[in-house]
């Protein structure tokens, strides 16, 4: 084995959450709920040739002190370092979701054409869809064209949760009430 990973449960206003690091990045941070937790879970452990053990990493710390900040309208943008495991098609995708501001949303066929391939929209749907980074990769902050909300695997109620959530604190950020 190459990497000894570890997962922790975290706590967050909308219900547990967990992480899954290694000594030096995220690998998974996803709603307890999420769709195809397990098999995203087990997937991760192949492709690292790694078991998933509970357990903690200075990682572990930086998001949780990060989604604190961005549950409490603190934080519009994650540092804590991470990996993202897929396809070159959804890494693109992936790079041009975290492009869209706190605060903001922006459609599948906008995303499609920002990445020159205006017909993959659907692909970049499945690509969303297949993030293992909730909230870090903002994948919440994807709609359908007329600006419905779609799927979200971690669940409609959260992505309409943290939605509103992002656009009250931008709101209030631009105004100047919060600092």
């Amino acid at each position: 084995m190459s990497v000894i990973l570890k997962s922790e449960w975290l706590d967050t206003p909308l219900g547990k959450m967990i992480a899954v690091v290694d000594e030096k990045v995220l690998y998974l941070l996803e709603f307890e709920g999420r769709v195809n937790l397990e098999k995203g879970l087990k997937r991760l452990e192949e492709k690292m040739q790694s078991m998933i053990v509970p357990g903690r990493t200075e990682v572990t710390t930086s998001i949780e002190h990060e989604l604190y900040l961005y549950f409490g309208g603190k934080l519009r943008e994650f540092k804590t370092p991470f990996v993202t495991i897929g396809t070159v098609f959804q890494k693109r995708v992936w790079k041009e979701l975290q492009k869209v501001s706190f605060g903001r949303t922006s459609s599948y066929s906008e995303i499609a054409n920002k990445m020159g391939e205006p017909t993959a929209f659907r692909a970049v749907a499945g690509a969303n869809g297949a993030n293992r980074l909730a909230i870090v990769i903002p994948c919440h902050r994807v709609i359908y064209a007329q600006g419905t909300l779609g799927g979200y695997a971690g669940g409609l109620e959260h992505k309409h949760w943290l939605l509103n959530h992002e656009k009250t604190a931008f709101k209030a950020h631009v105004e100047g009430i919060c600092s």
